[in-house]
């Protein structure tokens, strides 16, 4: 009589509870990335502050970051700088919204008709080749040095990133899914609803943040050119007096709005992209 063979125990079977992960870098607290983001920032701040305090810097050159905080604190409390900067936000969002709204329009026309492709594509793609911040002269002929000037210049540098990621994000959607809208009922109008914008919503908020940064770019050139108020009006006039810390104020407040602009975007990428799970950092 054979004994039975005898099976291998099975191996112990590490599990987790539902829904969890197992545990990584990938589960770094949220808390813990923001502190190591600061690290750099903070690093270099220091070393400014000490090499301004120390001489290697020279104050007429580059003031300590505490001479900048003091500038700005002294302009804030009397004003000065509110004022300039809700000038600079009001020619901002004017060009923005001009600029960023006629591209919608046309990139939806190109990305979505064969004849707005045809009559629109050409000319957009002939004009991204010339640099807007070199039509100055050509701009200051046509619609003169006054406030049109700094909306327009702002207007062109938000219109191509807009213009191109829309078209992008329209001509990349597959054609099986809306082939597939057609297939149970939807209509034009619902299959652009369902379909076509959820598609390129990626591809245009990646240009919304592209153009935000052309704004204010643009805007910088613009509020130098005959402006009376504006951020880039008061770097202007701390340059003719040495003001080498206003300067840098200004360009603070300018590095300062374009990261609070692109935060308030991602947040709101985020949200609307909810349904959206992409390749996340390890």
């Amino acid at each position: 009589m054979t004994a039975a063979p005898r099976t291998a125990a099975p191996a112990a079977v590490r599990t987790t509870p539902a829904g969890t992960a197992a545990p990584g870098r990938a589960d770094r607290p949220r808390s813990g990335r923001r502190v190591l983001r600061l690290v750099s920032p903070v690093a270099l701040l220091a070393t400014w502050e000490a090499a301004a305090r120390t001489g290697l810097l020279p104050p007429e050159k580059l003031p300590a970051p505490s001479a900048v905080l003091r500038t700005g604190w002294r302009l804030a409390g009397d004003g000065t700088l509110a004022v300039h900067l809700l000038d600079s936000l009001q020619r901002a969002a004017i060009g923005l919204a001009v600029g960023g709204g006629l591209a919608l329009l046309l990139g939806a026309l190109a990305g979505l008709l064969r004849t707005g492709d045809d009559l629109v594509d050409p000319p957009v793609q002939m004009a991204r080749m010339l640099p807007h911040l070199g039509l100055v002269p050509l701009l200051i002929i046509w619609v003169g040095i006054g406030e049109e000037l700094k909306v327009t210049l702002v207007a062109l540098g938000s219109f191509f990133p807009i213009y191109f990621n829309t078209y992008a994000g329209i001509r990349d959607i597959d054609e099986r899914l809306v082939e597939a809208a057609r297939t149970c009922g939807l209509g034009h109008l619902a299959r652009l609803r369902h379909v076509v914008l959820p598609g390129a919503l990626p591809s245009l908020f990646l240009g919304l943040r592209l153009a935000i940064g052309a704004a204010w770019l643009s805007l910088v050139v613009g509020e130098q050119v005959n402006a009376q108020t504006g951020i880039g009006f008061l770097m202007m006039e701390a340059r003719e007096f040495a003001q080498t810390d206003v300067v840098l104020l200004g360009l603070l407040v300018y590095a300062l709005l374009g990261l609070l602009s692109d935060l308030l975007l991602r947040i709101a990428e985020r949200r609307t992209l909810s349904w959206r799970r992409g390749l996340k950092a390890t």
